[in-house]
């Protein structure tokens, strides 16, 4: 097992495996996209319904995710992106997704707009500060700064919430600038 970085600053998240998603909230409408570029709206529905709950402007990053039976399926989330726009509907219907978003892109007030050049922590509290309203399905992924505890974390993924379909941590440091996908609109 490989170990988190050590050192100051380090962030640690849960690394959740499903379909990189951004997610753009308009004036009037969500849109989805894939890494691609492609617009993915039709086959998350759900979850662009989910977003017309945040305010005009903003924009995530995150990972499109389908739970079924208390874990993750990576399996049901691709088949829902690659299936026919009807039988997405009706996956969505049986199996409703979920968003988890670590990094807001952009942010709908002016004077703060586009979050990327800003540090990871700057970006953590605006993506909590633009949720806090909003419920479930769209979550934050978890985050902490205790090493100990990311460890003990991947230690267990590796043992027992593998199972959830949890892929591992991402480690990521607190001063560092955001990034995205290149073909993604912001």
């Amino acid at each position: 097992m490989t170990r988190p970085p050590q050192g100051p600053g380090w962030w640690y998240e849960p690394k959740f495996d499903g379909h990189r998603t951004i997610m753009v909230r308009a004036e009037d409408t969500v849109a989805l996209y894939a890494r691609s570029g492609r617009v993915v709206t039709p086959y998350w529905m759900d979850l662009a319904l989910a977003g017309m709950a945040l305010r005009p402007g903003t924009v995530l990053d995150g990972e499109a995710v389908i739970w079924r039976d208390g874990r993750l399926e990576f399996a049901a989330a691709q088949s829902r992106a690659a299936s026919s726009v009807t039988r997405a509907r009706a996956l969505a219907a049986r199996y409703p997704a979920s968003y988890a978003c670590w990094d807001p892109v952009q942010h709908p007030d002016p004077a703060i707009g586009d979050t990327r050049p800003l540090p990871y922590t700057q970006r953590r509290a605006l993506l909590l500060e633009l949720r806090a309203k909003v419920g479930p399905p769209i979550q934050p992924v978890p985050a902490n700064d205790d090493r100990d505890v990311a460890e003990d974390v991947a230690e267990h993924w590796y043992e027992a919430l593998q199972a959830q379909g949890l892929e591992g941590v991402v480690a990521k440091q607190g001063l560092a600038p955001g990034a995205l996908f290149p073909t993604a609109p912001v």
